[in-house]
C-alpha cells in the first residue's frame, strides 16, 4: 500500500471534507478520490460516506483509523532511522510528559550530545497515554512519564522519586483558603490524598491542568498550591516562594518506559543519560558540558 493513501485518509478525517483535504495536500480533488478508491479496493471495504456537509467514516473506516495512524507514524520512524545523519550510528527517540521536559529533557539532550555524540537525538513532549502508545508501536524508544500503566512487552523503571510540596507566596499568613488556592491536577491518586488532607479545598476558585502553567500563575497572582519540589527549588532559594510548615508531602515518581524489543545499542546509553540527569542537581561536570555545548553553538 502506498503510504500516501494512509496520509490522504487521515487528512480527510481531520478536515471532514475531500476538497479541504486536497487543498492541504496540494493535490486535486480527483487525486484524493482516486487514492481513497484504491485504498477501499485494497481493504475490500467502503471507508467514507460522502454527503453535502462533507465526508464521515463508515464503521470500517472507524476501525481502520487507528491502523492508518500507526502506519504513518511507523513510516516516519523508519524514514528517520534510515536517514541517519553522517557520522552517527543510529537515532534515539525519547518522549517526555509535558511537566517533565524542563530541566530533565534539556539536561538529557546536553548529556547525550557530550557522552554519546555518535547517536542522533530526537525528542518530543506529549500526553502520557500517547507517549506509551508510541513506545508500544515502536515510534519512540523511551517515554518518561508519571504513573504509567503496565502493558505486555514494556519495561518500566523508576527514574525520579519526585514529591509534591505545598508552597505559598506569603511570608506571614500561610493558612490555605479556597479563594487564593491554586489546585493543580496531578492525577487521580494525588486528588484522592489531597481531598483527605484538605477537604475544605475541594472546590477552589482556580483549577489548572498543567503544572508549569499553575506555577507561573501562582508567582504572578500570589496564593498557594502543590508543585514538584525540583520545579520550585530555585524560587524557594530566592524567597519568592515559601514551604508551608507541617503540610503533608505527596509522592510523585516518574518512570522510564521502553520496549523489550528496543535496540540495546541505542536504548542503553539513552537510559544511562536519563539516570544520570535524574540523579540530582547539576554537578560541576554537567555545567562544564553545558558550557562546552554552548561554545560549540556560537
Amino acid at each position: 500500500m502506498d503510504i500516501n493513501h494512509a496520509r490522504t485518509f487521515l487528512e480527510i478525517v481531520a478536515t471532514g471534507n475531500f476538497l479541504r483535504a486536497a487543498d492541504r495536500l496540494h493535490i486535486t480533488q480527483t487525486a484524493v478520490s482516486a487514492r481513497v478508491r484504491a485504498l477501499e479496493e485494497l481493504l475490500g471495504r467502503k471507508l467514507f460516506v460522502r454527503n453535502k456537509s462533507g465526508a464521515s467514516l463508515t464503521p470500517a473506516g472507524e476501525r481502520f483509523l487507528r491502523y492508518a495512524q500507526t502506519l504513518v507514524q511507523v513510516w516516519e520512524r523508519a524514514r528517520h532511522q534510515v536517514a541517519v545523519p553522517p557520522g552517527r550510528r543510529g537515532v534515539v527517540m525519547v518522549g517526555c510528559e509535558l511537566s517533565l521536559w524542563e530541566p530533565l529533557l534539556v539536561d538529557w539532550l546536553l548529556w547525550m550530545r557530550h557522552a554519546v555524540p555518535q547517536v542522533a537525538l530526537r525528542a518530543e513532549v506529549g500526553m502520557p497515554g500517547s507517549l506509551i502508545d508510541e513506545v508500544t508501536e515502536g515510534i519512540l524508544d523511551i517515554a518518561v512519564v508519571y504513573a504509567p500503566q503496565q502493558r505486555p512487552g514494556l519495561n518500566i523503571e523508576l527514574l525520579i522519586e519526585e514529591k509534591l510540596v505545598l508552597v505559598t507566596t506569603s511570608r506571614r499568613d500561610q493558612t490555605q483558603n479556597a479563594t487564593e488556592y491554586v489546585f493543580v491536577d496531578w492525577g487521580r491518586e494525588f486528588a484522592a490524598h489531597h481531598n483527605l488532607a484538605f477537604p475544605e479545598l475541594s472546590n477552589v476558585g482556580t483549577f489548572v491542568g498543567f503544572g508549569p502553567l499553575g506555577l507561573e500563575y501562582l508567582l504572578q497572582a500570589g496564593g498557594s498550591g502543590y508543585f514538584r519540589l525540583k520545579a520550585v527549588q530555585r524560587h524557594l532559594k530566592s524567597g519568592r516562594l515559601h514551604r508551608v510548615p507541617g503540610a503533608p508531602e505527596f509522592p510523585y515518581p516518574a518512570y522510564a518506559v521502553y520496549s523489550d524489543s528496543a535496540d540495546p545499542k541505542i536504548v542503553t546509553p539513552a537510559l544511562a543519560g536519563l539516570r544520570h540527569v535524574a540523579a540530582g542537581p547539576r554537578s560541576s561536570e554537567k555545567k562544564s558540558v553545558e558550557r562546552r555545548a554552548g561554545s560549540a553553538d556560537e
